[in-house]
C-alpha cells in the first residue's frame, strides 16, 4: 500500500494530472476516453507547458527521441464491420430502430472512404507531427538551428510512420535549409524501432488476458446501446454479442477525431438536448469511463510495471533504451537523434524511464485509473525527447538531460537538486544496472524453461 501511495502521488504531481478524477476528466473532454486514438492536439490543445530554461552555463547540444506516428484510420476491415453487420442484420430482419438506421448510414458511408487506407497516416495525423517538428526547433534553436546541423532520422518499415518522419523533417527543414537530415527506414533497424517479445515477457504476459477478460465483462453493459438501435431485445440475446458491438462501436466513434470533418458530422436524430448527436454522443458519459477504463486496464497490464505481469513488461523496450544509451554515448558534436514507431514502443519505454508517475506499480485494477491514465502517456504521435546539455565554452561541469514526454517535463527516478534537470552519468548507471538486472533474470528464465523440441 506505501508503494502504490507513493507512486501515485508522483503521478499526480510529475504527470501533471490535475486534482480531478479521470471518470471528471473523460467527461469534460470525452475523446480523452479514445486511450491510444486521442488525437494529440486535442489531448493538449494549441498550448503547450513553458519549458524551463538551462542552467546557468548551459547550452543544449544533442536531443534523442522516440515518436509514434500520427492519428490513422483503423487498422482493419473487421474494426468496421463488427459494428456494421450487427447493424445490417437488424435491418434486414426489421429489428433495428431510427437511431440504428441513422448510425448504420453514418458508418457505411465512412467506411466507403477506408478502402485501400487501412493503417494509413490521416491528415491530423501529418497535422501533428509538422506542430511538433515546428515546435521541437522552436524550443532548441542551439539545436536544430546551427549551420549544417546533422539530424539522423530512421522509422520502422510502416507507412504511417515513414510519413510522420517525413513530416518532422519537412518542418525542420524549413527552420534550418542547413540541416544534413538523413533518413533510414530498414528491416535492419526492426530490433530496437519495433521489438517482439522474447519469451520470458510472452510467459508473464498471459496474465493480461486473463484479469483483463474479467473487467471486459465487468464494465462492458451494453443493455442500454442496444434499445437505442435494436426495436427487439431478445433479438440481440440470441442474434448478435452485444458485448462486441458495443466495443467496436466504442473504437469507431473514439478514433473519428483521426478524420478531419467527421467530428462535425452529425446523426439527424434528436438526443436529450433537442440537438443532433455524432457517433460519440451515442454513449453516455459513463459508458465512455467504462470502456476507457477496460483499455487503461490492458494498456497497464501489457505495457506498463503491473504486478500482475511480474512488473517486466516495460522491458520489452529494453533493445530501444540500449540503443539511446549507446547512441548518446558517441555524440562530440551538436547533433540530434529522431527515431519513429508504435504506441506499444512509446508506452513501454516511457514506464521503463519510469517517467513522472508511469512506473506505478497497482494491484487493485478497479483503482488503477486512480494512479495511471493511459492517455496521460501515448495518445497518437506521443513522443519521449531526452535532451542533452553541456557547460558552454570555458565552463566546467557535468553533462545534463532533461526529459519531456509529449513535450512536456518529466520526473526521472533518481536525485537532483536543479529539476527537471539530471546528471545523464547518475541516469545512464541507474538504466543500465536496471537493464542489467533484467538480463540476468531473463537469462535465468531461459536456462530454466529450455525452447521444446518439436
Amino acid at each position: 500500500m506505501k508503494k502504490i501511495l507513493l507512486t501515485a502521488l508522483v503521478a499526480l504531481t510529475a504527470l501533471g494530472a490535475s486534482a480531478q478524477t479521470a471518470r471528471e476528466e473523460i467527461k469534460a473532454n470525452r475523446w480523452l476516453a479514445g486511450s491510444n486514438y486521442l488525437d494529440y492536439d486535442r489531448a493538449y490543445g494549441d498550448g503547450h507547458d513553458a519549458l524551463t530554461p538551462a542552467p546557468k552555463g548551459y547550452e543544449p547540444y544533442y536531443l534523442t527521441h522516440y515518436g509514434r506516428h500520427g492519428s490513422r484510420w483503423l487498422l482493419g476491415d473487421g474494426d468496421y464491420m463488427s459494428a456494421i453487420r450487427p447493424l445490417r442484420k437488424a435491418k434486414e430482419q426489421r429489428k433495428i430502430t431510427s437511431v440504428g438506421l441513422e448510425t448504420l448510414d453514418q458508418l457505411e458511408r465512412f467506411f466507403t472512404t477506408t478502402r485501400g487506407r487501412m493503417g494509413d497516416l490521416t491528415t491530423v495525423g501529418e497535422r501533428q507531427h509538422h506542430g511538433i517538428g515546428r515546435r521541437m526547433a522552436q524550443h532548441f534553436p542551439e539545436i536544430f538551428k546551427m549551420k549544417d546541423v546533422k539530424i539522423d532520422a530512421r522509422s520502422t518499415v510502416v507507412r504511417r510512420c515513414i510519413l510522420s518522419m517525413i513530416a518532422e523533417c519537412e518542418e525542420l527543414t524549413a527552420a534550418n535549409p542547413t540541416a544534413k537530415i538523413h533518413n533510414d527506414v530498414s528491416d535492419a533497424l526492426q530490433y530496437y524501432l519495433n521489438q517482439g517479445w522474447p519469451q520470458y515477457l510472452k510467459s508473464q504476459g498471459r496474465n493480461r488476458d486473463r484479469v483483463n477478460n474479467v473487467y471486459r465483462e465487468k464494465w462492458t453493459k451494453p443493455e442500454r446501446i442496444c434499445q437505442v438501435m435494436f426495436t427487439d431485445q431478445q433479438w440481440v440475446k440470441d442474434s448478435i454479442n452485444a458485448g462486441s458491438f458495443m466495443r467496436h462501436l466504442f473504437e469507431i466513434s473514439t478514433n473519428m477525431q483521426s478524420h478531419d470533418g467527421e467530428l462535425d458530422k452529425r446523426l439527424h436524430v434528436s438526443d436529450d438536448t433537442g440537438s443532433g448527436a455524432n457517433l460519440l454522443d451515442l454513449f453516455t458519459d459513463e459508458e465512455l469511463y467504462d470502456q476507457w477504463r477496460i483499455r487503461n486496464v490492458d494498456w497497464y497490464l501489457g505495457y506498463g510495471a503491473a504486478p500482475a505481469t511480474s512488473g517486466i513488461m516495460p522491458f520489452s523496450q529494453r533493445n530501444l533504451l540500449r540503443n539511446i544509451i549507446e547512441t548518446a554515448d558517441t555524440v562530440k558534436t551538436t547533433q540530434a537523434t529522431l527515431r519513429f514507431g508504435h504506441e506499444v514502443c512509446v508506452m513501454p519505454l516511457a514506464c521503463l524511464l519510469e517517467m513522472g508517475g508511469t512506473g506505478a506499480q497497482v494491484e487493485n485494477m478497479d483503482e488503477l485509473d486512480t494512479y495511471w491514465k493511459n492517455y496521460e502517456i501515448f495518445p497518437m504521435a506521443c513522443n519521449i525527447q531526452l535532451i542533452f546539455y553541456r557547460p558552454k565554452k570555458g565552463k566546467a561541469g557535468d553533462i545534463l538531460v532533461k526529459a519531456l514526454l509529449n513535450e512536456r517535463e518529466m520526473k526521472l527516478p533518481v536525485a537532483s537538486d536543479q529539476h527537471p534537470y539530471y546528471k545523464w552519468a547518475d541516469l545512464r548507471a541507474y538504466y543500465l544496472k536496471k537493464l542489467d538486472a533484467f538480463d540476468a533474470a531473463e537469462e535465468e528464465f531461459n536456462r530454466n524453461n529450455p525452447p521444446k523440441e518439436r
